[in-house]
């Protein structure tokens, strides 16, 4: 309940700020944590094991960076949010309204790192064709969507959203399981998140979050049924702290069903 009530207050326009924007969204290097995070998924992306008709990413927030390189191996893109404004935050990108946030560095990052000349306006136009459905979700019920996924998807992603809504690691361990039945068996998982972080902000909203370590990610996969396939961490540079949060660093997991 704490939690709901706390991201009644959530402004995503001041979080793409805080996250989305220079120093943290600078391409210039490697060393930076948003180019960090787009390689870690289109190297896995590329490897072409992953890929199907469906792709449910969880807790989408307002961003749609994490999709980039997924968008070429599914048919189809279910993006999911539990709040209101970050849904149609999402709405106004996917028809490409004016004042919608612009991603267009973080695409053009992509098709440079994917390496396969393609003009980004072809990828942007790619995603929005494939982002067909914009949901509501509750990763704390056992059914998030409200009802089982038709068929499962193919693959999960999903990126600082589940240690940001759990109140300490044993409901970590349950969100993970719940967003787990909306995937097949045998379907791949790919998690971003945050290490040692206990907060963050989005304008007026202060909002908690369970602190993760390496450990963490590993038990809860396993608990949630999940076999580790590829475990990777990125430590946050004195430059990046920005004081938006407190997050020591960032993981990137590849795990299976």
């Amino acid at each position: 309940a704490a939690l709901r009530d706390g991201y009644e207050h959530f402004d995503p326009r001041a979080y793409l700020r805080n996250n989305y924007l220079p120093p943290r969204a600078d391409f210039s290097s490697e060393e930076f944590v948003v180019p960090w995070k787009l390689r870690c998924l289109a190297e896995t992306f590329a490897s072409g094991e992953i890929r199907g008709r469906t792709l449910i990413d969880v807790g989408s927030g307002p961003t749609i960076y994490q999709l980039l390189s997924a968008c070429d191996h599914f048919e189809e893109i279910v993006a999911t949010d539990y709040l209101a404004v970050n849904r149609e935050e999402l709405g106004r990108w996917a028809r490409g309204e004016p004042g919608a946030f612009d991603w267009s560095p973080f695409i053009q990052h992509v098709c440079k790192i994917e390496g396969r000349g393609e003009p980004w306006q072809d990828k942007e136009r790619r995603l929005r064709e494939r982002l067909r459905r914009i949901l509501p979700i509750d990763v704390h019920r056992p059914e998030p969507l409200g009802a089982p996924l038709r068929p499962p998807a193919d693959a999960l992603l999903s990126a600082f959203c589940l240690e940001a809504v759990s109140p300490d690691r044993a409901s970590f361990v349950r969100a993970l399981t719940h967003v787990g039945n909306l995937l097949r068996p045998g379907g791949h998982a790919l998690l971003l998140g945050a290490l040692g972080e206990s907060f963050y902000l989005a304008g007026a909203a202060r909002l908690p979050v369970v602190p993760l370590e390496e450990s963490d990610v590993r038990e809860a996969l396993a608990a949630a049924g999940f076999a580790l396939r590829e475990l990777r961490s990125y430590a946050m540079p004195p430059a990046l702290r920005t004081g938006v949060d407190d997050v020591d660093g960032v993981f990137f997991a590849h795990a299976q069903k």
